[in-house]
């Protein structure tokens, strides 16, 4: 394996980096003591070219190189989970139902590490943008960032990302050209009748019959109105309703999430949810509202930096550990913001098989941060070769 000796010999600074970040996380948008412990240690790195508060906590740091170059940029998510830590180690969460159940911490110290050797080395051309982003597991700091303008602003050309995979052995990684990780959209029906007695239906205008109607039909979306070769999740996970055995409800709340990569199944989906929504609250007499939500779109690859980043990795690890065919999956990520805005590609990295990501047994492995780090600062030193 060949990660960067340089990076290697200060692999207790970044576990020392990571456990920090570990036990003060912060939510969404509020990442301020995390962007400010970034910054100090960019600073101390020798980075002199530091952009604060975009998308409120966000940073954008710029590495100068030798000459003129390319602009790439390397992004790692700060954000952390509302859930109570269960890992049991002596770092733990010091912040009660907060913890980093998705490897957060360890993005942003792996970034980190290239971030100091790009700055003590400086064998490359042009300019590196690392890109430290806050609320990716809620409300898109990746969208943010890019509609703040830091494409622009900072001339990237290319943006390349890494995420931490529990489900893979350590050491390894694994990519693929095109649709990577699944458009999310998220809905949510009220229906309204008139409540009353269980005991006289008929004076009432019960809403879960209609309810249950609509959960089934909307099953159908999947089965009958898709195409069977497009991966399609329709996922109805919250029914509420009624609150005793001789009550009608007056109201009943449908909630869930739609996964899918084409655009137009996409807008399919959303259209039959109109439809049927609106076709069974006729059906049944009842009032029914839909509130349909798009969110993070699907994280698609590029086709030349993908194969690119997968050579770069294989240079770290080995080709025998590397995917470059991995399968698609249903979850969905916000570098899918900066992946429509520039060419780049979004990787995982193994670091062993454990407790899945948004567990609260979760912990990044720190032996797989100076892989990370060494692969972002080989990506850079090939691409903007001196």
């Amino acid at each position: 394996m060949a990660i960067i000796n340089r990076i290697g010999n200060f692999a207790d600074d970044m576990t020392g980096w990571r456990r920090h970040l570990h036990m003060h996380p912060e939510l969404s948008l509020d990442c301020h003591q995390t962007a400010a412990f970034v910054v100090e240690k960019l600073r101390s790195f020798g980075v002199d070219e530091i952009h604060e508060g975009i998308a409120e906590s966000g940073v954008v740091a710029l590495i100068r190189g030798q000459g003129d170059g390319p602009v790439t940029g390397l992004r790692a998510d700060m954000d952390a989970l509302p859930i109570l830590e269960e890992t049991g180690v002596d770092y733990a969460s010091t912040v009660s139902g907060k913890m980093h159940a998705c490897g957060h911490d360890g993005h942003t110290t792996m970034l980190l590490g290239a971030a100091r050797y790009l700055a003590e080395t400086l064998k490359f051309k042009g300019t590196v943008a690392l890109i430290f982003q806050p609320a990716e597991e809620t409300v898109g700091g990746g969208r943010m960032m890019v509609e703040e303008g830091i494409m622009e602003r900072f001339g990237i050309e290319e943006v390349y990302a890494l995420h931490t995979d529990p489900f893979s052995e350590e050491g390894t990684f694994s990519t693929c050209s095109g649709p990577m990780m699944a458009a999310v959209d998220d809905f949510e029906i009220t229906i309204k009748g008139k409540g009353g007695h269980a005991a006289f239906p008929h004076q009432t205008l019960d809403p879960v019959p209609c309810g249950l109607a609509i959960g089934q039909a909307l099953q159908t979306i999947a089965s009958r109105n898709a195409d069977p070769r497009l991966p399609l999740v329709v996922s109805l996970t919250i029914v509420q309703g009624g609150s005793a055995t001789n009550v009608i409800p007056e109201t009943m709340r449908l909630a869930g999430t739609v996964r899918s990569f084409d655009a137009d199944l996409r807008d399919m989906v959303e259209a039959r949810f109109h439809e049927i929504v609106a076709g069974q609250a006729a059906s049944y007499g009842v009032e029914a509202t839909l509130d349909y939500m798009r969110n993070y779109p699907a994280t698609v690859n590029h086709a030349d930096q993908t194969a690119f980043a997968a050579q770069v990795a294989e240079g770290i690890v080995g080709e025998a550990r590397v995917d470059a065919n991995r399968s698609p999956e249903m979850g969905a990520e916000d570098f899918s913001y900066m992946l429509e805005a520039r060419p780049g590609s979004y990787l995982m990295l193994g670091q062993g098989i454990g407790p899945s990501c948004h567990h609260p047994a979760f912990n990044f492995n720190d032996e797989v941060a100076p892989i990370g780090a060494s692969f972002f600062a080989r990506l850079i030193e090939t691409r903007h070769g001196t």
